[in-house]
């Protein structure tokens, strides 16, 4: 029976009972070594068996932490054997895989995990990620943790429920001692309970000790608590014989459980044969046991750290050389020939890199991380050590993980790096540590390394630290001598290999001059079909950069669907957020908003909160132009907050253009201009020179609207010869929409109507609106009611609500009445909105459910629900539905 713990045994037993009923969850038990978090867990394996739910279990193992998915493999591999095998799969995909195999299983799940902190971090990755899908599935997860600063900031990042375990309360200490040891003397029994301080493996052990021993068990009484446990622990396992000892040393080292291969990898240490009558000791004295699969397990993770702690390190080393020779699996062996090694040993190096990468390349970080770090240490060559360090330290900073950045850069404090690598070095600190943002003041020298790698023959380098440092043009306002600077190393490069990345730095860098140039490149390789889905992304990236969303949209569109595949989510993020950019930008409502909330919540899910801001900068375009001013409003008020904290000034034109279409839709057209002016002034700290070239239509519209038509002619004169050199696409179809404003003639309405508006929708209504008002005004009411009825059409199909409304009102004033449609998919959630869309082009509710990382119940759920909502009863009528409403 476990003692005090109520409380949290019922929490532990509702979460079973909510599981059981299509209501699933996760809770985190977490608290310090030996406060019962294994009791509970037990206790909990046990209620789950009564109530019919399948129990699968794993332990979270310290020599696995460098093992890809061990524990997962661990949990679910009598259900399928070898998941998350395959190479290049990342934890997304199989996050997915276990959801969709969760699904598969006829009665209610609990997934118990032990001992999570030392999971390898795939297998965690993959756990908070189903833990975080579960809620309509029957599926409980409990993972029980122990507190360290570590394991504050994986819970901070999973997001998960938690549940705290306390020390015991005085009367509850003081019964469970009486339960363990109810001979000790009361002033024995005093010095325990005050020694244990409410621990209940403290109590156990130390009691029992007490009983057997007297009061010398209990000194000296300096010691942490964890640390007198294991020493109880190491004088349980010395009164074995050696034989035993050395076969529970070599299991404390294994990455593995296999009894066969323990004794094995023993025979070896001892250089004589090891049997199983070798184990019987320990078995027999409760210190590990054997199951019905010869797997062996440790009766408490202490048991199994004090042996490694009380180990000399060359017996260590000696163990881990015989486990490399015994275990299976290229990674495994590897693993241990590293913990053997004693000195520098480049081939080895060698190795653990390839194994780095490899890892990096699954999205394995932290196995990559500690990989390249140990490559590092064991690297004969400085300058070789130097580069691992930055690798290592470059993979840190794509987790998150701050503190290992810090502590890896420390490191390379009055290194002897290569050049290419001190570069990098440099803006390490501010792109990982937010050391500030320099913005253009580095650029120039960044361009100069550039060069210099390329003048030696480094082109690969080169072109590596082009595609990092590109959009840091784009964003950073450069002078226009730093920019061209940059533009023409570029273009060097470029002479001497034919290469991707050279279209992608010129179109950030050099939008206006290089853009006709980058736009007939691109337009080249967009049916490309060897390019990789990451190539694809900075295509399309850089597509938009140029004003192109309609181009850029078929390079994201692609990339973005293989990345699902694949489950690179930080790439994906990046590719939804461009998505939602172009959406917003092009007026777009209805794909910006799924787009850019889905962006929002991987960001979240990869702890990139530079990507969830621009990706919720999107979400505040789109709230602008659907019509819900206050929603916009507070996401330009928290983006402007960040954004001037970080020093990173060019980027609030985003929020301006929020401001500018909020402040348009709310009726203050005057305000709008002077908002959305502050974009086009070179002397205003929200000046941007490119995201100007996206703004003029709703710039010019605003004027229109307030007499401000001089400020206008002013832009437009400044912005037609970049429209000429640029060709971009964006600018080119806001002039239009000017000059027909400024020109207030049928025929200028004419011509911009004639051109080619297919890829900008909104524009086109947005044309045909401000020409039927003009026809209006002219009396000629009857050839306005077509334009008016096509431009309400579009705005509603678009999204944009307040455009709809006027062109209705300017309807009702040729004496046409016009209804709003009632709008069925704006009642749905965006990520319901998401799956009717899935759901209606014909997609299974298991492809929406890897489409979308959810499980296949979760996608049901929805769909259940959001019938009723739109009211539909098939999926076919919800096809019906999208095709007239989103499409």
């Amino acid at each position: 029976m476990i003692v005090g713990r109520a409380i949290q045994t019922e929490a532990l037993t509702t979460l079973l009972d909510e599981a059981v009923h299509d209501r699933g969850g996760a809770l985190v038990l977490r608290g310090e070594a030996g406060i019962g978090k294994s009791a509970l867990l037990g206790e909990t394996r046990a209620r789950a068996v009564e109530r019919g739910m399948r129990v699968l279990t794993t332990t979270g193992v310290q020599a696995e932490v460098h093992l890809p998915y061990a524990g997962v493999q661990q949990l679910l591999h009598r259900v399928r054997p070898g998941l998350g095998a395959a190479a290049g799969e990342s934890p997304f995909q199989v996050g997915v895989e276990v959801l969709g195999l969760l699904g598969t299983i006829d009665e209610p799940v609990l997934l118990a995990v032990e001992d999570a902190q030392w999971l390898d971090r795939a297998s965690w990755d993959v756990l908070a990620f189903v833990a975080r899908r579960l809620a309509a599935d029957p599926v409980a997860l409990v993972m029980t943790v122990r507190d360290s600063a570590d394991v504050e900031r994986l819970l901070a990042a999973a997001a998960l429920p938690q549940l705290p375990l306390e020390p015991l309360e005085p009367s509850d200490a003081r019964a469970l001692l009486d339960q363990i040891a109810p001979e000790l003397s009361p002033a024995l029994g005093d010095r325990v309970l005050a020694e244990a301080a409410g621990n209940p493996l403290g109590l156990v052990e130390l009691g029992g000790l007490a009983a057997r021993t007297g009061h010398t068990a209990l000194s000296p009484s300096s010691l942490p608590l964890s640390t007198r446990v294991e020493q109880t622990f190491v004088g349980l396992a010395d009164q074995l014989p050696a034989e035993t000892r050395a076969l529970l040393l070599v299991a404390a080292l294994d990455d593995g459980d296999d009894l066969d291969e323990v004794l094995a990898a023993t025979a070896r240490f001892l250089d004589r044969p090891a049997t199983v009558d070798d184990v019987e000791p320990a078995v027999a004295g409760r210190l590990i046991s054997v199951d019905e699969q010869y797997q062996v397990r440790f009766r408490h993770p202490l048991m199994r750290s004090a042996l490694r702690q009380s180990a000399a390190v060359t017996q260590r080393r000696r163990v881990h050389a015989c486990l490399a020779e015994i275990v299976t699996g290229h990674d495994r062996r590897l693993w241990h020939r590293a913990a053997a090694a004693a000195g520098p040993d480049e081939t080895l190096a060698v190795d653990l890199a390839a194994a780095a990468i490899r890892a990096a390349d699954r999205q394995a970080g932290a196995i990559a991380l500690a990989a390249m770090e140990r490559a590092a240490q064991l690297s004969e060559d400085p300058q070789e050590r130097g580069s691992r360090l930055l690798w290592a330290a470059g993979i840190a900073g794509e987790q998150g993980d701050m503190d290992s950045v810090r502590r890896l850069l420390a490191l390379l404090e009055g290194a002897d790096l290569r050049p290419s690598d001190w570069l990098r070095l440099t803006w390490y600190p501010e792109v990982y540590l937010a050391t500030g943002w320099t913005g253009s003041s580095r650029l120039g020298i960044y361009a100069e390394h550039i060069d210099s790698m390329r003048g030696a023959d480094d082109l690969g380098l080169a072109l590596e630290t082009m595609n990092s440092i590109s959009l840091r043009f784009f964003w950073s306002n450069p002078d226009d001598d730093t920019r061209m600077r940059y533009v023409r190393v570029v273009e060097q490069v470029g002479a001497q290999v034919v290469d991707w990345r050279v279209i992608y730095a010129l179109a950030m860098a050099g939008p206006v001059e290089r853009g006709a140039y980058c736009l007939d490149r691109l337009t080249a390789l967009q049916d490309r079909l060897d390019l990789e889905p990451w190539e694809s992304c900075d295509l399309g990236i850089a597509a938009s950069a140029l004003g192109a969303f309609a181009l850029s949209n078929a390079f994201l569109t692609t990339s973005a669907a293989a990345l699902r595949r694949k489950g690179r989510i930080v790439s994906l993020t990046n590719a939804l957020t461009s998505l939602a950019y172009n959406a917003a930008t092009a007026g777009d409502v209805r794909a910006a908003m799924p787009t850019a909330t889905e962006g929002i919540a991987l960001a979240s899910e990869v702890d990139r909160p530079a990507y969830a801001l621009q990706a919720e900068l999107q979400l505040g375009m789109a709230e602008a132009l659907r019509g819900n001013g206050k929603t916009a409003t507070e996401i330009a008020e928290r983006g402007e907050t960040v954004l001037h904290s970080a020093g990173m000034h060019p980027m609030l034109a985003l929020t301006q253009r929020i401001r500018g279409v909020v402040a348009f839709v709310e009726g203050r057209p005057e305000e709008a201009v002077q908002e959305l002016l502050r974009v086009f002034d070179p002397a205003d700290v929200a000046y941007h020179p490119y995201v100007r070239l996206t703004l003029v239509g709703h710039l010019a519209e605003a004027a229109a609207h307030s007499g401000a038509l001089d400020e206008v002619r002013a832009v437009v004169a400044e912005l037609t010869p970049l429209a000429t050199t640029s060709r971009s696409p964006a600018l080119a179809v806001g002039l239009r929409y000017a000059e027909a404003v400024l020109a207030d003639s049928a025929e200028a309405y004419d011509s911009a109507l004639a051109a080619d508006l297919h890829d900008w929708p909104f524009e086109r209504a947005r044309l045909q609106l401000a020409y039927g008002a003009w026809l209006r005004r002219k009396r000629r009411a009857a050839e306005s009611r077509p334009l008016l009825r096509a431009a309400a059409t579009t705005f509603d199909a678009l999204g944009a609500t307040p455009w709809a409304e006027r062109a209705r009102s300017e309807l009702r004033a040729t004496g046409e009445s016009r209804r709003k449609p009632i709008d069925a998919i704006d009642s749905l959630t965006p990520q319901e909105q998401q799956i009717a869309r899935l759901a209606g082009d014909g997609l299974s509710n298991r492809e929406i459910a890897e489409r979308l990382f959810l499980s296949p119940r979760t996608v049901t759920t929805h769909l259940y629900r959001l019938f009723p909502k739109v009211g539909v009863k098939s999926r076919g009528e919800l096809a019906a539905l999208m095709v007239e409403g989103l499409r």
